[in-house]
C-alpha cells in the first residue's frame, strides 16, 4: 500500500491543471500611460521558458522591445514590456495579447520540457538541419542538390558566424506538395547533402538532420550554432574589432552573495531579437531567471539579469560564469547581420532558390545571412551577402546581379554605391563572364560527382 503522503505524478499534473484553469494568465495591453510606447503587461504562473515564450512572441510579430522589468519570486511572475511595431509605431490591435495568453495557458497544459517552448502546431512540411564549416557556395550547392532530388523549398533560414554555418530547410516533394516521409528517400537526401556540407575538409564535424516535427527556426539555430563543437573554441573574427570596439558586446557574470544570485550584465549594440537572442541562451543553458530589467531605447542596450540554476544555486564555477559570458556574447554576434541587404520578391515555383544562388555564386557574392519565405503563391527572400573574401560588394557587382534577375524583383536595402564606398567604375563583361563560368563549372562537376547531373561534353 503506497503511504499516505505519495501523490502520483498523474493526480499532481491533473491538479496544476485545474489550478492554471482557475488562474488562466493575463495579460493587458497600455496605450494612455506613455505617448511613445505600448505597455503590455503579463501575469502568469512562473514556469521554466515562460519568459522565451513571451519574447518569442514578440519578435515573431516583429515588435522591438524598447523596455522590461521581470520579477518572478515564487510561484508567479509580473512581467512589463514597452513595445513597439518595427516602424516604431505603437501596437494599435490586441492581437498580441491573445496570442500570449492562448501560448502560455498552452504551454502550461503541455507536458513541462524545456525542449517544448516555441513548437508550432503541426508540421506541414519536412525539416532539414545542417550545420558545419561555411564556405562560398555553399547555400547554392544545397539548393542545387535539393532541386535534383524534386524536393521543394517553402521556406529557410540561414545563419553563418565565425566560419560555421547553421541552416535550416523546410521542403516539400514536389510531386505531392506534403511532406516527405518515405524513409528510403530520406535517407538519401540526408546522405547526399551529407557529402555537400562536408566537402572535402569537414568529415567530423558536419551535421546533417532531418525530422518531421516543426520546430521554431530561431531557437532551433541558437541551439545548433551552440552545440557546433567549434562554438567553445573562441572567435576567431576578435581581431576584426579594432577601432568598432564600441560594437562589441560586453557581457559580465558576477554572483550576488547575499541573494544566492548570479547577475548578467549585458551592454551590446541593439537590434530587434536582442531580448530574444538573449533569453533563448539563458534558458537552453538550464538557468532559470527571476529578474530582469532591460533597456533597448537607444543605439546601445543594457541588459541586467538575476539567474540561478536548474537546482537554485548560483553559478559558483569561474569557468562556467566564463563559458556563460561566452555563450551570451557569440549568441548576440551571431545575430549581427553583415554585408547587403538584398530582398527577392516575385512568383515562387521549384528551383527558384538554387538558380538564385547560382547566380550569387556566379558574380563572387557569398550569402553571410538568409530568410526563405513563401507567402501564398509569392517568394520573399531576404540575403545578406558579401564577396568570396568577406569585402564589401562593389556597386557594378549588384547591378550585375540585379540586371540578370531582374531590377524589379530584386531590390537592394540602401544605395549599392553607399555599400561600395565610391562611384562605380566600368563593367568589365569579359572578366566577370569568366569568373562566371569558373564557379559554373565547379559547381557542375560538383554535382556530377555526386551522381545527380551528367557533364556535357
Amino acid at each position: 500500500m503506497l503511504g499516505c503522503g505519495y501523490i502520483s505524478r498523474e493526480v499532481a499534473d491533473e491538479y496544476e491543471k485545474l489550478v492554471i484553469r482557475m488562474n488562466p494568465p493575463r495579460v493587458t495591453m497600455d496605450n494612455t500611460s506613455s505617448s511613445e510606447v505600448t505597455v503590455v503587461q503579463v501575469d502568469s504562473a512562473n514556469r521554466q521558458g515562460s519568459l522565451l515564450e513571451v519574447v518569442q512572441i514578440f519578435s515573431d510579430m516583429k515588435l522591438n522591445i524598447k523596455k522590461a522589468y521581470i520579477t518572478s519570486d515564487g510561484r508567479w511572475f509580473m512581467d512589463v514590456f514597452h513595445v513597439v511595431h518595427k516602424d516604431g509605431n505603437k501596437l494599435s490591435d490586441i492581437e498580441v495579447v491573445a496570442k500570449i495568453e492562448e501560448s502560455l495557458e498552452a504551454r502550461a497544459l503541455r507536458h513541462r520540457s524545456i525542449s517544448s517552448v516555441g513548437i508550432q502546431a503541426a508540421a506541414k512540411h519536412t525539416t532539414i538541419e545542417l550545420a558545419g564549416r561555411d564556405r562560398a557556395g555553399l547555400l547554392s550547392d544545397i539548393s542545387a542538390v535539393l532541386t535534383d532530388l524534386k524536393c521543394n523549398v517553402v521556406a529557410s533560414e540561414a545563419w553563418t558566424h565565425n566560419s560555421r554555418m547553421a541552416l535550416l530547410i523546410y521542403v516539400t516533394d514536389v510531386a505531392t506538395g506534403k511532406p516527405i516521409d518515405d524513409l528510403k528517400r530520406l535517407s538519401e537526401i540526408k546522405h547526399l547533402l551529407g557529402y555537400v556540407l562536408k566537402g572535402n575538409t569537414d568529415k567530423e564535424i558536419a551535421r546533417t538532420e532531418i525530422c518531421m516535427e516543426p520546430t521554431h527556426s530561431g531557437r532551433r539555430l541558437h541551439q545548433m550554432m551552440f552545440a557546433d563543437q567549434q562554438y567553445h573554441e573562441g572567435d576567431t573574427d576578435q581581431g576584426k574589432e579594432g577601432a568598432g570596439d564600441e560594437n562589441r558586446p560586453l557581457v559580465t557574470v558576477e554572483n550576488w552573495e547575499q541573494k544566492e544570485y548570479t547577475v548578467i550584465n549585458i551592454r551590446s549594440k541593439n537590434h530587434p531579437n536582442l531580448v530574444f537572442d538573449t533569453v533563448c541562451i539563458i534558458t537552453d543553458m538550464q538557468y532559470v531567471i527571476f529578474h530582469a530589467t532591460i533597456n533597448a531605447e537607444g543605439p546601445q542596450a543594457y541588459q541586467e539579469y538575476y539567474i540561478t540554476k536548474s537546482d537554485g544555486c548560483a553559478v559558483n564555477s569561474e569557468g562556467e560564469r566564463k563559458l556563460l559570458a561566452h555563450c551570451l556574447e557569440t549568441a548576440i554576434k551571431r545575430r549581427t547581420t553583415e554585408g547587403i541587404r538584398l530582398e527577392l520578391c516575385c512568383q515562387d515555383r521549384v528551383g527558384l532558390l538554387s538558380d538564385i544562388t547560382r547566380i550569387f555564386r556566379e558574380y563572387g557574392l557569398s550569402v553571410t545571412q538568409a530568410e526563405v519565405t513563401t507567402i501564398g503563391s509569392q517568394a520573399v527572400n531576404t540575403f545578406y551577402v558579401m564577396d568570396a573574401s568577406g569585402n564589401p560588394v562593389q556597386c557594378h557587382t549588384i547591378d550585375a546581379v540585379r540586371s540578370q534577375i531582374g531590377q524589379t524583383i530584386l531590390h537592394v536595402n540602401g544605395t549599392a554605391t553607399a555599400a561600395a564606398g565610391r562611384s562605380c567604375p566600368p563593367k568589365h563583361n569579359g572578366r566577370r563572364l569568366a569568373l562566371g563560368d569558373l564557379f559554373r563549372f565547379s559547381s557542375q562537376k560538383f554535382l556530377h560527382n555526386l551522381g545527380l547531373i551528367k557533364l556535357q561534353s
